[in-house]
């Protein structure tokens, strides 16, 4: 089916410029995306910068794996996701370094890692909550991201990195690359800036209907 084929070729495509562009390292992070009949999802352990279409995991609406290397074992967690919001196609998790190094040290605060300190952090981003650590596969962070996925388009996961959701792979990853952006720019500023004002965050919310 063309679609899934076009699909699994932009899982790749994402896979390669995030692991070339040192968003994730080694056999780190996952990329999943929604069919009609079930879930696309990358490979346990697998590098997302040596991805093949034929490579990746194709599970059904119950779970059941397909076809493609053994899915990666965050599954449920995407699962979770996508079964909460319709409007969710694709979501990216990496252990992108300055998001990580966060919650190493302090972010802002619980329900939002980082403030509302540039433009297009508020457009694109929006308010992201950090999750406490738990292993990698969780059961745990499944359920919380559930209750998260229609409010926000990410979360946090403490020590581990960004699992981020949208409209499409593509957009899931422009939008974790500018909250990655955004985490440098706060790490790297000394004294921290202070928050848009509420009047610049009304405009914002007003001319490009977004919300924090």
């Amino acid at each position: 089916m063309l679609y899934e084929k076009n699909i699994r070729e932009e899982i790749c495509h994402t896979g390669h410029s995030l692991h070339r562009r040192g968003f994730t390292v080694g056999s780190s992070g996952n990329i999943s995306a929604r069919l009609d009949d079930g879930w696309l999802i990358t490979p346990t352990d697998s590098c997302l910068g040596s991805l093949t279409p034929e490579s990746i995991a194709k599970v059904t609406l119950d779970g059941k794996w397909v076809n493609g290397g053994k899915p990666s074992k965050t599954l449920a967690l995407h699962k979770s996701i996508y079964e909460n919001n319709d409007d969710i196609n694709g979501v990216v998790h990496t252990h992108s370094s300055h998001l990580v190094a966060m919650t190493l040290d302090k972010v802002w605060r619980a329900d939002a890692i980082l403030p509302p300190i540039t433009p297009y952090q508020v457009m694109k981003v929006g308010r992201i909550p950090l999750i406490n650590y738990c292993r990698p596969g969780a059961p745990a962070v499944a359920v919380q991201a559930a209750k998260l996925a229609v409010h926000v388009k990410g979360i946090m996961l403490e020590r581990l990195g960004p699992v981020i959701w949208g409209a499409s792979v593509t957009k899931a990853a422009e939008i974790l690359e500018e909250l990655e952006e955004t985490a440098k720019l706060w790490l790297m500023t000394s004294p921290k800036p202070e928050p848009l004002a509420e009047s610049a965050l009304q405009e914002l919310f007003e001319t490009f209907n977004c919300r924090w």
